[in-house]
């Protein structure tokens, strides 16, 4: 599998395109102003206990109490799993397991106006506030340090046997007092001294975090999580990446700085886009990622597959479509199934789709295909580094799962709910709209009239964003293109609508 990482960096926003064979496999967004705070250390106060739902509302100085369930407070290895940040691995302890002690209730461990260190698992998520926990996770290139516990384990991602058992050893030779890590997939093949320079390194920052954490009040921000540009490139960026292609050399010159120190036999893989065209334009990305919005996604057979998301789950639902087959209806079916299989786990990874997931595949008669079905499904969910768990498909052709969600989906970074129908529909924001302009803007400014000042007539609602948000950008494009850019709001004009010209 060929992998290119591609880097689109603007002064307010970077998206980051993880190109699988040329497809695109996932697409994150960051804006400055929307930064996410999974992995931000806080120093928190206790609003309020509820021992009813045992947990409690922590104060960290968002404008929403952020959650902390009483599972969050226990330390016990069982638990941590689904907690660590940033990883992605599939967890294999490797230390004795101690008993599994008895929980005290929160309201026995918690009080109102305590101060409580602790760290953001999960970003607010529509109506929600951030997921909080008490076992911090500082992670690494090569592991993830756990302050907090005493547990050692290793990726399970690794799978040859004797570099496990070498890896294993290495663990336990490093095995602190105080303080438990996970060895991540980055780690295989690497010396003890690798990895013992991270574990130092990531040692030094919780005593930084600490020493901080002492000499504040309750609510603050304590430690900032890389962003996103810098997390991708410590988490994806392995041996079978093909290349990081950038758009800024900004942006390469503090991805090398990186990769000098941590992986300098691939600093050739980190190079500067030489195309005229917009990075993610140039490798078609920006059509990629029209389509992921949309509910209706086509398979190559003529089949289709329906995605809807809902407050409580999503569902989706298999159609043959356009698709007769040549044979008989099982076949038909059983084709379709399959490739929308494939499909769909695709979809989910570049969608961000999280929480739980039902399926609806066609129904199909015998019982040894519906597990070929299911199997497929299962072998797809591989190249998914989110947590999944999926139940074996029903005779009604359902299969239900559940993925990891600890960041918004790709819909909700990209698009708001329309005013026009009572949010029973999605239009995108005005944020992605001002942002797709200021990128049309400099496309188009070459073949416009030379010497002109460029004029964009858009909806008021987008107008005013700009000049009272994006002020900024536009300054900034304006000296970039070296042309003068007037906005004017137009009110006949749809929401998503816009006109460039000259005047």
């Amino acid at each position: 599998m060929k992998r290119d990482i591609l880097i689109n960096s603007t002064p307010h926003e970077s998206r980051i395109a993880i190109m699988e064979d040329g497809t695109l496999a996932e697409f994150m967004v960051e804006r400055r102003q929307e930064r996410g705070i999974v992995g931000n250390v806080y120093k928190g106060k206790v609003a309020r206990v509820l021992p009813g739902m045992q947990a409690t509302f922590v104060d960290i100085g968002l404008e929403k109490a952020a959650f902390l369930h009483v599972s969050d407070l226990t330390t016990g290895p069982e638990d941590l799993a689904p907690l660590i940040n940033g990883s992605d691995e599939e967890i294999v302890f490797e230390s004795t397991r101690p008993p599994t002690h008895h929980r005290l209730p929160i309201e026995r461990q918690l009080s109102p106006g305590q101060e409580i260190l602790v760290q953001a698992a999960k970003d607010p998520l529509g109506m929600k506030g951030a997921r909080l926990t008490s076992h911090i996770s500082l992670p690494g290139r090569y592991l993830v340090f756990m302050p907090t516990m005493n547990h050692i384990g290793v990726s399970h991602r690794i799978r040859d046997e004797e570099e496990r058992n070498r890896l294993k050893e290495i663990a336990q030779s490093l095995a602190r007092r105080s303080g438990g890590f996970i060895l991540r997939t980055a780690c295989e093949g690497l010396s003890k001294k690798e990895i013992l320079r991270d574990l130092q390194f990531l040692a030094k920052l919780w005593e930084g975090i600490q020493k901080k954490g002492e000499s504040v009040t309750a609510p603050a921000l304590i430690h900032q999580d890389l962003d996103l540009i810098a997390r991708t490139i410590r988490d994806f960026f392995t041996a079978d990446t093909h290349q990081v292609i950038v758009d800024q050399a900004k942006e390469q010159r503090r991805i090398l700085d990186f990769v000098g120190h941590f992986l300098p036999r691939w600093k050739s893989k980190v190079v500067l886009n030489s195309r005229p065209e917009p990075i993610l334009e140039s490798y078609g990305v920006e059509a990629m990622v029209e389509k992921a919005l949309e509910r209706k996604v086509w398979l190559k057979s003529g089949g289709h597959i329906i995605l809807e998301q809902t407050e409580a789950l999503t569902a989706i639902d298999v159609n043959t479509g356009r698709f007769v087959g040549r044979r008989n209806q099982e076949e038909t079916v059983l084709k379709t199934n399959l490739e929308a299989a494939q499909e769909i786990v695709r979809q989910l990874r570049l969608r961000n789709t999280g929480g739980i997931i039902i399926i609806d595949f066609i129904d199909m008669e015998k019982a040894d295909n519906r597990k070929k079905v299911y199997e497929a499904l299962r072998e797809a969910l591989k190249k998914d580094r989110a947590r999944t768990n999926i139940l074996k498909i029903s005779e009604l052709g359902l299969v239900e799962m559940t993925r990891q969600r600890t960041r918004e989906s790709l819909q909700n970074t990209l698009m708001s709910p329309c005013p026009h129908c009572a949010g029973r529909g999605r239009i995108k924001s005005r944020v992605t709209l001002a942002y797709e302009i200021l990128r049309a803007i400099k496309k188009d400014q070459a073949a416009l009239e030379d010497g002109k000042k460029i004029m964009v007539r858009v909806h008021p609602d987008v107008a005013n964003y700009l000049y009272d948000d994006e002020t900024h950008s536009l300054d900034h494009l304006e000296r970039e293109i070296n042309r003068k850019i007037i906005i004017k709001a137009s009110a006949e004009l749809h929401h998503e609508h816009y006109q460039i010209s000259t005047i």
